[in-house]
């Protein structure tokens, strides 16, 4: 496409001199750019195709960056950083090095805040427009929230005290009738009753037709009045809602009129307190297969533009496939068997056990908070509930866990999917911190697998054991390993060996195990002989199994990918100490900072968890360790004491 407009877009302010013909032709333009781009990078294509008149208005209406937009999540950011000054890189999206998949204040004077996660976005606005008010400030705020993220508590908390506090604040509401997975709830049918609410129409579009039409002051009545006439018509219609929270409620209305939405947001701009802006959008626009399957093309895999199909495809199953399928089967033999999600249907391949057993399956909306103690609850009743949530996202409910789960002894288990290194979508959405979080509650116990075949025995595991479990896998394929047809119990906090030398162990959980064993036999091509564990457990761990480690090597090598502050390799340095077990120890995570967006693969490499990044950095430091006298392992057992002293190297 020749990107005639388009390209004379530098800034917003290049916004403001064009006619509503050229907005329309620049709105296909961006369409085509999002498409065009996206089909290279991925990312979330759906929910950025819905807004782009959306986010043309208010750039006209607006001046960023003194005026400030916060998009909630930031999923459907894309049009505003094209129109920001990044159009010429906007190929490099979700790339290493390139553009974050959202928005990110390093990037541009005109993104507020680095975004990722759902709900929060009017509390930030919030505490800005309070703010601006304190500094004697004149500046908008304005936030722009998706129906599904409504669905979490936060927002009503910020959209109460906004009320109660009378500040001057605008909350777009893009109702696009799609969150992730589709929207749930009684919001769902609320914002659905406001939008197919035939008589709430008919009388709007009557009322408008009657002012109009009033002899010489029609117009100029209908200008001055729109304001009340909204205030009015939210006495006749569902949109009482937000009055009754404190806001002055508009619509709904189209959101992908461009001219309509420029016209509310200059009402909403003269109100002396909270407006909320209701616009109805579809999901998708401009792309048909983006339209027709929103769900799948909410976050998508780089595609063939022309027939919408995935560049790639490999016949080895994904961990939340297996997962998936593998809860659908348990569950078929298991009445008790109960699926939770948390607005991630499909991302969680809980999919697939709605539709063997809808009955038994509960989406509860972008609320992780309430998904917990919801399973709580069922568990309390004879039920054994499996909640399937992101690593990112089950931080939210960090509380819930500890105070509804594990003090009330209840048999709840977490599928903790996205743990570890994420790839495109960056630092908000990288599983980095559940280990460390989860390993210090009483009672839970966490297993992560060292391929898709272990998944289907914790599971089985987990759901036999009758207690708090969470297991930890990532968003990534398996190894292709063939999946066993019967289910094994693991024995709880027992690792096993995979492989037995005498210079180095490597203590390895999750996905870090198989490249640790590609690391050793990188270490035997230079002359290290090097053992490997699959520890399966981090909590409870193996005490066995590290003590066994430290008496009969030279250097013990913890892997995860997880970060290092309060991880895996903390617990067993904690254990060893409990053990009186002294050696070497070489701990290898993820580093205390957030990792940046990129490929998997060059995410891994880049903070040497990859099996040559592994083997590299043993190497150095036992040579590190070279020559040096070291006072060799203490161990105590209840029996006596006993010490055994390394060779030296």
């Amino acid at each position: 496409m020749d990107y005639k407009i388009l390209n004379t877009i530098k800034t917003p302010k290049d916004l403001k001199h064009l006619s509503h013909a050229e907005l329309a032709q620049l709105a296909t333009e961006i369409r085509y750019r999002l498409i065009e781009a996206v089909s290279e990078t991925g990312g979330h294509l759906a929910p950025s195709l819905g807004v782009v008149e959306l986010t043309l208005a208010l750039h006209r209406s607006l001046n960023s960056p003194k005026d400030k937009i916060i998009w909630d999540v930031g999923h459907q950011s894309y049009a505003h950083k094209i129109l920001t000054g990044r159009n010429e890189t906007f190929s490099t999206l979700r790339q290493y090095g390139g553009l974050a998949g959202f928005p990110k204040k390093s990037e541009s004077e005109h993104d507020f805040l680095d975004s990722g996660h759902a709900s929060n976005s009017i509390s930030f606005a919030l505490g800005m427009a309070e703010a601006r008010d304190k500094k004697g400030g004149e500046e908008h705020v304005v936030v722009v929230i998706g129906d599904g993220s409504l669905t979490g508590g936060m927002a009503y908390e910020a959209l109460n005290q906004a009320g109660h506090l009378e500040t001057r604040l605008i909350v777009i509401l893009n109702d696009n009738e799609m969150s992730i997975s589709p929207n749930v709830g009684a919001m769902a049918g609320y914002l659905a009753k406001v939008r197919l609410d035939p008589v709430h129409t008919k009388l709007r579009k009557e009322i408008e037709q009657r002012i109009k039409k009033l002899p010489a002051i029609g117009e100029l009545v209908y200008d001055i009045g729109m304001h009340i006439k909204e205030s009015v018509k939210a006495l006749l219609v569902p949109g009482m809602l937000f009055e009754e929270l404190g806001f002055t409620y508009i619509g709904p209305i189209d959101g992908h009129d461009i001219k309509e939405l420029e016209r509310n947001l200059a009402l909403a701009k003269q109100v002396e307190g909270p407006v909320l802006i209701h616009a109805v959008t579809k999901k998708g626009l401009g792309y048909t297969p983006a339209v027709e399957r929103p769900e799948k093309w909410h976050g998508i895999a780089p595609f063939v533009k022309k027939t919408g199909e995935p560049r790639s495809t490999s016949d080895i199953p994904t961990y939340t496939g297996v997962f998936g399928d593998t809860l659908v089967d348990l569950g078929n033999k298991n009445e008790k068997i109960v699926g939770i999600t948390a607005a991630m249907a499909s991302g969680t391949g809980l999919n697939k056990f709605a539709k063997a057993h809808p009955d038994r399956f509960y989406d509860v909306g972008i609320a992780e908070q309430h998904a917990v103690t919801f399973a709580a609850g069922l568990a309390m009743e004879g039920f054994q509930p499996v909640a399937a949530i992101y690593s990112t996202f089950l931080q939210r409910s960090l509380d819930q866990i500890i105070e509804d789960v594990s003090l009330q002894k209840l048999p709840v288990v977490f599928a903790v999917d996205r743990a570890g290194i994420v790839g495109e979508d960056g630092p908000t959405h990288h599983g980095a911190f559940d280990m460390s979080y989860l390993r210090s509650i009483p009672g839970l116990t966490i297993m992560a697998p060292k391929d898709e075949d272990e998944l289907r025995h914790m599971l089985f595991t987990a759901l036999e054991m009758k207690k708090a479990v969470a297991i930890r896998y990532p968003r990534d394929r398996g190894f292709g390993v063939e999946l066993s047809k019967d289910y094994q119990i693991i024995p709880e906090g027992r690792g096993e060996i995979l492989a037995e030398g005498s210079d180095v162990c490597l203590l390895a959980v999750g996905r870090m195990v198989r490249y640790s064993v590609d690391a050793a036999t990188t270490l035997k091509e230079r002359g290290i002989s090097a053992s490997v564990v699959n520890m399966r457990f981090v909590k409870p761990l193996d005490a066995k199994m590290i003590a066994w480690a430290a008496e009969n090597h030279k250097l013990v090598v913890t892997v995860e990918e997880n970060s290092l502050v309060g991880g895996f390799g903390s617990g067993v340095l904690e254990a060893m100490a409990e053990l009186g077990l002294t050696a070497p120890v070489h701990r290898l995570g993820l580093p205390d900072r957030f990792i940046s967006h990129g490929s998997m693969k060059r995410l891994l490499a880049e903070v040497g968890l990859d099996a040559n990044g592994i083997a590299y950095s043993i190497n150095r430091k036992l040579d590190e360790l070279g020559g040096k006298k070291h006072p060799g392992v203490v161990v105590k057992r209840t029996t006596g004491k006993r010490t055994s002293v390394f060779k030296k190297f």
